[in-house]
């Protein structure tokens, strides 16, 4: 892999403009397909071979009008009622009804659907269209619409699970912040000005690319609305990091007299293959999120992937030309005045702060492991439920309308069970229906249970069972569970809300052999990589406490609401189920790359002078400024994404930079240097028939000797 990295660098160096080139092909060709040929992107939230499953395809196939979307116009008289004010609830509906792409429009009076008091009521709208095909922007129009139909005494929301989970989300354009900080971070790193742009401007280009990468994947597969933010929270980390790496140690290798060609060849043969080890870890570990079998966290994962593969490829392709083309220029624009780079190894706060560990580690190792435990501690009481309505912003109109609904017909009007009955199934079913709605309805925990709808072939027969608590409430699980349990085997319960009940349990049951899968490939990475089972293991078992600790902090945050005000939260909030799954290889991976960058370094030193003491010392002063700007630049990042008004989003944001702040201080300060210093020369123990057994793949540099090149001026 060094050799490769290297020579597929000089190369792309000593031909930039052509590299360049093709480059801008490929974002030309990408951005062409996906202006042209890009598709939507639609969250899958089934569960393959679960009940709500083959409930929606049997109504899809057999009764497609109960199977049409519906959103829900809510109304709220003010003063009086309702039906005091019929002509202007007459007059509102008029007025909705005549928005494209409506099928129908149900009268509250006629359908029963007013409360008690008169107050509250809803329309039911049902879409000709399926939510996904018209997309976040008809939703907006739409909400627009029944907003703005008020009248004098009259409020109008729009609500229903399709409203909420087809709105378009507002972006805080926090994001800037966190590039504008990372070039912060960059120049005090670096110095100057030209340094600090490099790494800034590939994570753009690889960004970019990937994003038009997925979106000319969205018209071939189901790709989430998640799938975007994720990819670019990630891609735009990881592409400033790895370059960043390179260009640390291209100029350290500058300073210490090599000319410019042989100074990127050899950065390119340690940190350049790190990087593709770095890249490949965290590929491995998003596309496990296959595993798992949902969809939605399929096409997360492989769009993650994609934009991973592409910093890689140009921080192994487009930096080597760029640096190439600027040769000396990269020191332009100097802002800080820095000391010589050979001045620093033995002589520098890293290489004493590692020694002082090493000296006394047993403190260390307790000390840390205890602020771990203690961070991690929160997660034994973590609950996470799907985002609904009554987790979004008050301000909003789906918000509004949940609140009305919940307050004139109960809780669980805003999670309604859709119970379908096979009438075509063997025996006598047809006299069947009423005998299933009326055990149904003898559950305490339904309030109450609709007429039934039967097909014009009489094939299918359809209901809704209305449940006591929110669709967030783990009592509202019960209630599936237990109504599920009383149903024959050709009667089926779905909806959103039991739909993503399926999915909760679908994680439950999949996540340890997801974990299991990430945890055995980066093992092996490792294994081969630094030719020891030592060091892999003692890898993951430091990821999976920086992993837990940064659970724990979104349970204290989010659940229990500690300081949930400072970022935005009007209280606290369940943990989304998704972000706990989507977290975890995305911080495997990236700790991971702290990991290679850390080890390869102290690899080489040991391979070098046979001193682990003194190699751990070396390798983390040579690597602690860099890792540390590569930390405060991710870090800067994802907390970037807290300021965004979405919850999952936040969680996301939050988690992320919680870890990789654990991860580059108590674990890559603390830990690695206490641990390898107690452990000696076992850190790099391997059986012998175990070492003749495994391919080579070194991560160090090989000094290699090239005539010098020209300098470019």
């Amino acid at each position: 892999m060094n050799r490769f990295t290297r020579q597929l660098a000089v190369a792309s160096a000593r031909r930039p403009w052509r590299t360049i080139s093709v480059w801008l092909l490929i974002l030309g060709a990408t951005g062409f397909l996906a202006a042209g040929s890009g598709g939507r992107f639609i969250d899958d939230f089934a569960s393959p071979g679960s009940q709500s499953q083959r409930a929606t395809t049997l109504l899809q196939e057999r009764f497609p009008e109960a199977a049409q979307d519906k959103v829900l116009v809510v109304l709220s008289a003010e003063n009086s009622t309702l039906a005091a004010q019929r002509r202007a609830v007459d007059t509102m509906l008029t007025e909705i009804g005549n928005v494209g792409h409506v099928a129908a429009l149900t009268d509250p009076f006629e359908a029963g659907t007013i409360s008690a008091d008169g107050r509250i009521g809803y329309a039911e709208l049902t879409l000709d269209t399926p939510a996904a095909e018209l997309g976040g922007a008809y939703f907006t129009t739409l909400s627009e619409v029944v907003v703005g139909a008020d009248e004098s005494g009259v409020q109008a929301e729009l609500g229903g699970d399709l409203a909420f989970l087809n709105a378009e989300d507002p972006t805080s354009g926090a994001e800037a912040v966190g590039i504008v900080v990372a070039l912060i971070v960059l120049l005090v790193a670096f110095g100057t000005a030209v340094a600090a742009l490099v790494p800034i401007v590939l994570a753009l280009v690889a960004v970019g690319a990937g994003i038009a990468g997925i979106t000319v994947l969205a018209g071939s597969m189901d790709v989430s609305t998640s799938a975007l933010p994720v990819a670019a929270m990630v891609g735009l980390g990881v592409g400033i990091d790895y370059a960043l790496f390179i260009v640390a140690r291209y100029r350290e290798n500058r300073a210490s007299g090599q000319h410019n060609e042989l100074a990127l060849a050899n950065a390119m043969d340690s940190s350049g293959s790190a990087v593709v080890f770095a890249g490949g870890t965290v590929i491995l570990a998003m596309t496990a999120l296959a595993i798992v079998g949902l969809g939605v966290l399929t096409s997360i994962g492989i769009a993650t992937a994609l934009v991973v593969l592409i910093a890689v490829a140009a921080a192994i392709t487009l930096l080597p030309a760029t640096l190439g083309l600027l040769g000396d220029r990269v020191d332009k624009g100097r802002v800080l005045r820095r000391r010589s780079t050979l001045k620093r190894t033995e002589d520098s706060t890293w290489w004493r702060f590692a020694h002082r560990v090493s000296g006394r580690p047993w403190p260390y190792v307790l000390g840390a492991g205890a602020l771990l435990l203690a961070l991690a501690a929160p997660v034994l009481w973590i609950q996470t439920a799907f985002p609904a309505a009554g987790d979004a912003p008050t301000s909003s109109t789906q918000r509004k309308a949940y609140d009305l609904l919940a307050d004139g017909f109960g809780p669980g009007v805003n999670g309604p069970l859709l119970v379908v009955v096979d009438l075509d199934a063997p025996g006598d079913t047809s006299r069947e229906v009423a005998g299933v709605m009326g055990r149904i309805a003898e559950n305490p925990h339904i309030a109450s249970v609709s007429e039934p709808q039967i097909s014009a072939d009489g094939s299918t027969a359809v209901f809704s069972a209305i449940p006591t608590t929110g669709p967030a409430d783990p009592k509202t699980s019960v209630a599936i569970s237990q109504v599920r349990e009383l149903l024959p085997p050709h009667v089926y319960v779905t909806g959103i809300t039991a739909t993503t009940d399926d999915l909760n349990a679908r994680l439950s049951a999949t996540m340890p052999a997801f974990v299991g899968a990430i945890l055995g490939a980066s093992f092996l990475l490792l294994m081969l990589v630094f030719r020891s089972v030592v060091v892999p293991l003692k890898a993951a078992l430091m990821n999976l406490l920086s992993i837990g600790g940064a659970y724990g902090v979104l349970v204290a945050v989010f659940q229990w609401g500690w300081g949930s005000d400072l970022i935005g939260l009007e209280g606290p909030t369940p943990i989304t189920s998704l972000i706990p799954v989507i977290m975890f290889p995305i911080l495997f991976g990236l700790s991971m790359d702290y990991e290679v960058f850390l080890l390869s370094r102290i690899r080489e030193e040991y391979a070098r002078t046979r001193d682990n003491t003194e190699s751990v010392a070396r390798g983390l002063a040579g690597t602690g400024r860099v890792i540390t700007s590569a930390a405060l630049i991710m870090v800067a990042v994802f907390l970037s994404f807290v300021a965004s008004p979405v919850p999952s989003v936040k969680m996301l944001g939050l988690g992320l930079a919680t870890a990789i702040l654990i991860d580059a201080t108590i674990v890559r300060m603390v830990l690695v240097p206490a641990t390898m210093s107690l452990l000696g020369r076992a850190n790099w123990w391997l059986p012998r028939w175990l070492d003749r057994g495994l391919p080579r793949v070194i991560t160090e540099a090989d000094d290699i000797e090239l005539e010098p090149a020209m300098v470019r001026s």
